[in-house]
């Protein structure tokens, strides 16, 4: 097997249920974990998953405003599963950088696995 990680990926997101997430955005931290079935010595690139498309496939999910992290989480893994059959799992973390609560200090993240 091989693991592909795209670690630490910053993006400023209008996702949240809260208005001022709506209008002012907050900043998201991803990593991504992807699993890909492989058997023989990788000696080009058609024979691994690339990552600047797995970086493309988020980008373009993370444009899109959501409401809850927990279905953008579930909507990468599944985008990035589907973006290639060699992949056997994808696990999304996403870390909200300044939840809208008063007086907090610490991390808000989710979590998603998924296995093909």
């Amino acid at each position: 097997m091989l693991t592909i990680h795209l670690n630490s990926l910053k993006f400023h997101s209008f996702h949240g249920i809260h208005e001022e997430e709506k209008v002012l955005g907050n900043g998201l931290e991803l990593n991504i974990t992807v699993v890909v079935r492989n058997t023989d010595k990788i000696v080009s690139l058609k024979q691994t998953v690339n990552y600047v498309s797995l970086y493309e496939i988020i980008q373009k999910r993370m444009d899109t405003p959501t409401p809850l992290l927990e279905t953008v989480a579930q909507d990468l893994a599944d985008l990035i599963c589907a973006h290639d059959e060699r992949i056997i799992s994808v696990d999304v973390a996403i870390k909200k950088l300044n939840p809208p609560i008063h007086n907090f200090h610490g991390q808000i993240s989710v979590s998603y696995r998924k296995e093909v």
